[in-house]
């Protein structure tokens, strides 16, 4: 009995955010009923699913201190939950998320268990945070916090957007604005806040420098401008852009959204539509959503739509098999099956072979690393004693002001190894890609093989494999904060000290100094090195695991179907018709899917969206085209004419 015609996708122009969902249910109910071996191809779509509904859009906010980054925020979210200072607030990022009902969740950098709490009102979670994100309630950050995540029921947060709320830049210490450029490469956007009293500064333009290339969507945000009449306002934007263009070299466009923080704020609180508007935040806003947010939704939506046509492939070539399984004589499946077999083999022979080169190349990588560490760590001697010993010659006296060199590691160390940490991941992640590359290519052909081989066997159409996002650096997010040890003991010298001169004094202090400088060196290259050192063997695990995976699922699809099918037609005769018109359907189905899947991004910019008519399958071949490739559908009795789809 033929299947009931699943509901069709009507409608042109819909764009591919709309059409990919209905597309992956349609995949997992095409598998209903099938084999359990098939059936459980429905998990995958399924996990495709739920990354396209965890997908979001993370938004770093950037500005100095006291340029209204956090009341811009609280004007965003329509809740004046986030605190503001007439002081530096402590470096602690925010990350503002959507959540059913507000909540805090705070994460320390030590052995302590986050704390979770749910509040009914904006201001007890405002009042909560302060404790945490302040200096007058954190002061120095001495409650150990890593960072902090806020839940609300936000309209802007609903939409997929996560906000985050950075350490002010130009701050007394280095290592956060460090700590900052780290952590953007892990961000779709940002949006840098400057206003227009005081005009933008040395030290803005100068991160700015920093920063423009490191995310893929940079906008600048002028705030205050309720303080400056029309001209003053046209004056201010423009020396703003003159300033980025001539010193920093920044290439700003024509987009720099002007808005008074504060005015919106109000008007969000009041529910004043008009307000909000004048205060130029609805264009903002609107740019975040529609211009950012969802452009990166599209471009997930295009990526999700790829890997469930690769997948989908993958089920048909399985079904596809079964079929040609069952139209054949059982000797002449058994001596097909045994070619297959003498394949496999080749095959095995081929993964334990790239196995153990990838060991190779993972042990050739920490030796690298060692090497790099040892070089950081006579580099970073060297360049912090230096620091020391001209501190200490500019010093008067006689002896050594140790507070001076306490203060002064205490502002060089964390931002050097910050600063340190960035060049080392950069090095590191494009070291372990090259070196990766080489065995995604052997797994690429070695399932290629394994495909081409059942094709040819059986005579069903052939798609190479795609394994291009099988390499994933492993690494913590860097807004998880990194623990630099800065503080010395105490110089005092020995009894000794005070019957030599003064030079000789100094010359001793120097070399105690010298004594724990190199400890402090050795402890924080460790901290540097440690998670590097697992980020490659967790990238290797994955890398090797994912490419592994990839290869028995394609055995599966291909062989496992073969010897389900020969044991199907040994035991079960009788029940192959019922079964065959289920695959044959199943394949229709499946086929027009991965076409449909296939013309996602075509059909958004041409203004059609792929449409699915479902139906049991013509008794002749029916041709599907995706593009310009042609792929056809056959009773298990029909030649087809073969044709192979580019990724």
């Amino acid at each position: 009995m033929a299947a009931s015609a699943p509901p069709p996708i009507n409608g042109t122009g819909r764009d591919p955010m709309e059409v990919l969902p209905p597309l992956l249910e349609q995949a997992v109910a095409a598998l209903a009923g099938l084999d359990p071996d098939l059936m459980a191809y429905g998990p995958k779509f399924e996990a495709l699913h739920q990354r396209w509904r965890e997908g979001r859009f993370h938004l770093a906010v950037l500005g100095q201190f006291k340029r209204g980054k956090s009341t811009l925020l609280n004007a965003l979210l329509g809740a004046e939950v986030l605190a503001t200072s007439v002081v530096p607030l402590t470096a602690i990022p925010t990350f503002l998320s959507w959540g059913e009902t507000r909540r805090a969740r705070i994460t320390f950098s030590d052995d302590k268990p986050p704390e979770d709490q749910t509040f009914t009102e904006d201001a007890r979670l405002h009042d909560f945070l302060r404790t945490y994100v302040t200096e007058a309630g954190n002061p120095k950050n001495h409650l150990e916090v890593s960072h902090v995540e806020v839940f609300l029921p936000a309209d802007l947060l609903r939409k997929g957007v996560v906000l985050i709320d950075t350490p002010g830049i130009g701050s007394t210490f280095r290592h956060n604005t460090e700590a900052t450029l780290n952590f953007l490469p892990q961000c779709d956007a940002a949006l840098f806040i400057v206003s227009a009293d005081p005009p933008v500064t040395e030290v803005e333009v100068e991160f700015l420098t920093q920063v423009w290339h490191k995310v893929p969507h940079l906008s600048y945000v002028m705030n205050k401008i309720d303080y400056l009449d029309e001209t003053e306002r046209t004056t201010a934007l423009d020396f703003f852009r003159k300033v980025l263009e001539s010193q920093g070299g920044i290439p700003v466009g024509s987009e720099i959204f002007s808005v008074s923080a504060r005015r919106g704020l109000k008007a969000r609180l009041g529910g004043d539509p008009a307000a909000w508007r004048e205060s130029g935040l609805a264009r903002l806003e609107a740019h975040l959503i529609d211009f950012l947010a969802i452009g990166k939704s599209r471009t997930l939506a295009l990526a999700i739509a790829r890997k469930a046509q690769t997948l989908t492939d993958e089920v048909v070539l399985s079904i596809e098999v079964r079929l040609r399984s069952m139209a054949i004589s059982i000797d002449e499946l058994e001596r097909r099956l045994a070619t297959f077999e003498g394949k496999l083999k080749e095959a095995e022979q081929e993964r334990l072979t790239s196995q153990d080169l990838l060991k190779g190349t993972n042990r050739r990588l920490h030796e690298f690393l060692e090497e790099y560490a040892e070089e950081l760590r006579q580099r970073s001697l060297a360049s912090l004693d230096s620091r020391v010993r001209e501190a200490v010659e500019k010093s008067n006296g006689d002896g050594i002001d140790e507070d001076a060199v306490r203060d002064l590691l205490a502002q060089a160390i964390p931002g050097y190894f910050e600063h340190e940490t960035g060049k080392a991941v950069k090095t590191f992640e494009a070291r372990m890609a090259e070196e990766l590359k080489p065995f995604q290519r052997r797994t690429d052909e070695l399932i290629g093989m394994i495909r081409q081989t059942a094709a040819e066997l059986f005579d069903i159409p052939y798609r190479a494999p795609d394994s291009a996002d099988a390499f994933k650096m492993i690494e913590k997010p860097y807004w998880v904060t990194h623990k630099w040890r800065a503080g010395l003991r105490s110089l005092t010298g020995s009894l000794l000290d005070h019957f030599t001169s003064s030079a000789s004094r100094k010359a001793r202090a120097l070399a105690r100094i010298a004594e724990q400088l190199q400890l402090l060196v050795v402890e924080n290259v460790e901290n540097l090195r440690w998670p590097i050192f697992q980020s490659i063997d967790q990238t290797f695990l994955h890398f090797g695991s994912t490419l592994d995976d990839r290869l028995k699922e394609t055995i599966a699809a291909t062989h496992g179907a073969m010897k389900a099918t020969l044991d199907f037609r040994r035991t079960r005769a009788s029940q192959m018709e019922p079964v065959r018109q289920r695959y044959a359907e199943a394949v229709h189905r499946l086929v027009e899917l991965s076409a449909a899947f296939g013309t996602v991004g075509d059909n958004h910019q041409a203004g059609a969206a792929p449409s699915i008519t479902g139906g049991t399958p013509p008794p002749t071949a029916t041709s599907q085209t995706t593009g310009q490739t042609t792929r056809q559908t056959t009773s298990p009795t029909t030649s087809p004419t073969t044709g192979q789809n580019d990724l």
